[in-house]
């Protein structure tokens, strides 16, 4: 059986604890981040400044994480000023558990 580019994209994407405590987070994020002052949490995303405080980790670290996710399509990245913002694609996650199983 061959697996697709995207699939073994969205595997890896979901083999870290890390990334999936993201997705979690970001799933509520009025309820996991304080107040941003650019860009709203739940219309354009979570700054990757709060998200790489909430992990512990450094900015660099928490980009990499971020960029998997964004590879398989879980995430959206919106530019707003000099930061960026990540919200869930919720379109690409019901998919995923579809073709997957399973509620994360």
């Amino acid at each position: 059986m061959i697996i697709a580019v995207l699939d073994v994209d969205l595997l890896k994407a979901l083999a870290s604890v890390r990334r999936q405590q993201i997705l979690a987070w970001l799933r509520d994020p009025e309820r996991h981040f304080p107040p941003q002052r650019d860009g709203d949490l739940v219309r354009d995303g979570v700054c990757s400044l709060f998200i790489a405080e909430k992990l512990g980790v450094s900015q660099p670290t928490c980009g990499e994480h971020l960029k998997i996710l964004a590879r398989a399509g879980l995430v959206r990245s919106k530019k707003i000023k000099q930061w960026v913002f990540y919200r869930r694609d919720e379109d690409r996650i019901a998919e995923a558990k579809r073709s997957l199983g399973g509620d994360w």
